[in-house]
């Protein structure tokens, strides 16, 4: 009994420090969210203010967009990264390819941002050799990838890293299954493709699945990328909760932290999904 208790009696003193400032911060944010801010003269709960973002078109917008970059992001780090990790698996450099992979990954955000800007915007180096090529006219005429609508240079950004993480993920997954269940396969008449897709990857799917979870809520409530790269309308959810609370108007302060709870809303449902995704593979193994 002692030997179970040991280690949360070692964590308690700081797991009570962390969430007794987390705890804070959380019901603060809600409790503004409802319409209690007394420093500036609003005492009365109220849920107008979730009714008010709700009906909000700005808002709509802004969550579709966010939803919308969160999902093709995460979908596409997670095919492509799924499929480089099953192409390294079968590699014997695979090793220290991998490891390679672990460089991307601790570029921070911010510089990856410079990265893409430098390389995709109008006047980039993409734009400048296409024009030296002769194949556009004018850099006016390269197609926008950057500070555009559709968020390109968002998702861009979010691929640098999205990628590597997946392929990591998976290929410590993917090295450990048995080649022996895909020659049984292929020796039963299936194909390469067939072998991958009934075989290799319903075993590889709980780590996908997770991954893709991680990526999605990571990217959802990302404020430094769309904020230095994303167009000006629509904004991503965050970078419009970061506007109404820094806004000189203090009685938007209650509309920003609606919108900061419906983001925390989102990220702990995609917890509880990664959660359950877990406890299955646990299940499944044990």
């Amino acid at each position: 009994m002692e030997n179970k208790l040991k280690p949360y009696l070692l964590l308690a003193p700081i797991s009570i420090l962390v969430i007794l400032i987390m705890g804070v911060g959380i019901l603060n944010c809600i409790f503004q969210s409802i319409g209690y801010i007394p420093s500036i003269g609003l005492n009365n709960f109220t849920l107008d203010y979730y009714k008010e973002i709700l009906r909000d078109e700005t808002f709509l917008k802004s969550l579709i967009f966010s939803l919308k970059i969160s999902f093709i992001s995460s979908f596409i780090c997670v095919v492509v990264g799924t499929l480089l990790a099953y192409a390294l698996s079968k590699n014997k450099y695979s090793k220290l390819k991998v490891n390679l992979l672990n460089l991307p990954i601790i570029v921070p955000h911010i510089v990856v941002v410079i990265i893409v800007f430098m390389i995709f915007s109008q006047s980039g180096i993409l734009s400048r050799i296409l024009y030296n090529l002769g194949v556009i006219k004018d850099s006016s005429e390269f197609t926008q990838l950057v500070l555009d609508e559709n968020g390109i240079g968002i998702i861009l950004v979010y691929l640098w890293k999205g990628i590597p993480f997946v392929i990591i993920t998976a290929y410590n997954i993917l090295k450990n299954i048995s080649e022996s269940l895909e020659n049984v396969a292929i020796n039963l008449g299936a194909n390469k493709f067939q072998a991958f897709r009934f075989i290799i990857l319903p075993l590889a799917m709980p780590s996908i699945i997770s991954s893709f979870i991680i990526l999605f809520a990571f990217s959802f409530g990302s404020f430094e990328v769309p904020f230095l790269i994303g167009p000006s309308t629509p904004k991503a959810l965050s970078v419009q909760a970061y506007i109404s609370y820094s806004s000189s108007d203090l009685m938007q302060r209650p509309i920003a932290m609606s919108v900061n709870v419906i983001l925390s809303g989102v990220s702990i449902f995609m917890l509880l999904i990664y959660n359950k995704v877990f406890s299955k593979i646990y299940k499944d193994r044990y």
